[in-house]
């Protein structure tokens, strides 16, 4: 079978799906699908940094700062780690995407923040209450971890955006008070307050959870007809 050149990200899900519930082996899949062994790779290294939302194509582009292209570039001449690791590190996309900024380094060109999906950056950051930041990341979430689009919408910083999403995934709602200033702190917050924030934002993640389980009930759906 010759290969195709495009997938669908139903089709990727669905492959991905029974590779990952050890329904065929990886050079199988290749087989019946027509897939060449790198692209299946690569799906499998997306799924993993990005989850579900990895395998999609022509979504907004992923923001790389001036700083994680630095730091990735210089991994890479360091030879401190594999160029699949640097990738995963950095939450980058495409191995061609780590090349072209080792070009231009290599070619004493200046490495600049870039890849918004055409969305203005929002670099001046504003003041935002407790609410706020869990609104922004509610929006954020369901969104698709789309920070310049969320920026753009609530008229903060990029940088903003991206610093309370990956606050609240890694330290839950008490991570997005802000103890810089004289806010109420969350231990002094109500229980029902508490809750009240909290679902709003599992809501959203809620969202995206039933979309990746749809894929695995399709995938059993489609083992018990062929049972």
């Amino acid at each position: 079978m010759s290969f195709k050149h495009k997938y669908t990200y139903d089709e990727k899900a669905k492959i991905l799906m029974e590779y990952q519930a050890g329904i065929h082996g990886f050079r199988k899949l290749c087989r019946i699908y027509g897939i060449a062994q790198q692209s299946l790779k690569d799906w499998i290294r997306l799924y993993e940094t990005f989850g579900m939302e990895g395998l999609k194509t022509g979504s907004s582009a992923t923001y790389y700062s001036k700083e994680t292209k630095q730091a990735a570039v210089q991994d890479y001449l360091d030879h401190k780690l594999p160029v699949k690791e640097i990738l995963k590190k950095y939450q980058i996309r495409s191995e061609t995407q780590l090349r072209k900024w080792i070009k231009k380094y290599n070619g004493h060109e200046e490495l600049k923040a870039s890849g918004t999906g055409g969305t203005a950056i929002m670099t001046k950051g504003r003041k935002t209450t407790f609410d706020d930041r869990v609104e922004i990341v509610q929006y954020c979430i369901a969104h698709d971890h789309n920070y310049a689009e969320t920026a753009a919408k609530f008229g903060v910083s990029y940088q903003q955006a991206r610093s309370y999403t990956v606050k609240y995934e890694a330290g839950g709602i008490d991570a997005l008070q802000d103890r810089r200033g004289k806010s109420k702190p969350t231990e002094e917050m109500s229980e029902l307050e508490k809750l009240r924030a909290e679902n709003r934002i599992l809501r959203a993640e809620k969202k995206r959870a039933e979309m990746e389980a749809s894929f695995l009930k399709k995938l059993n759906e489609i083992e018990r007809r062929r049972g």
